[in-house]
């Protein structure tokens, strides 16, 4: 009989024990574990595979944008560019221009930017790039096509 009331102890005791642990982590759907539809998953992850293109958006990883002839691509503050394909110049603010990271240079407008080199747009006042030819640049941050 003892050991009966000294099981039944034990086993309240866990239970107890394992409700407070689940509560302590966080209920589903609670604001520690929320839960989320797929059609809000399924949008995070179209966002991350398409980037901030032809939105002007931010987003943290590099993505492909085509850059017809004559269009001018403005950065915003932070953006970064890779030159892939064709032929592109620097378009300066007027007083400082486009960091170049690998080059370890300031282009200025008109200034041919290279092939693979990592372009700095550090502030968002007009800085950038003009697609002398159709270009593919690597892109990562905010950004507007003129």
């Amino acid at each position: 009989m003892k050991r009966k009331w000294i099981s039944v102890i034990v086993c309240a005791v866990m239970i107890v024990s394992l409700t407070a642990a689940v509560y302590a982590a966080g209920a589903a759907g609670s604001e520690d574990d929320p839960v989320v539809t797929k059609s809000y998953v399924d949008a995070k992850i179209a966002e991350l595979q398409n980037g901030s293109q032809g939105s002007g958006g931010e987003t943290d990883v590099f993505h492909a944008v085509n850059i017809p002839a004559g269009k001018k691509l403005i950065g915003g503050e932070g953006t970064e560019l890779i030159l892939r394909s064709g032929s592109a110049t620097a378009l300066d603010n007027g007083a400082d221009g486009v960091s170049d990271l690998t080059g370890g240079t300031d282009l200025r407008t008109g200034t041919a930017v290279a092939k693979n080199h990592l372009l700095l747009v550090p502030r968002a006042d007009g800085r950038g790039i003009y697609a002398a030819t159709e270009i593919w640049v690597m892109i990562k941050g905010a950004y507007t096509l003129e």
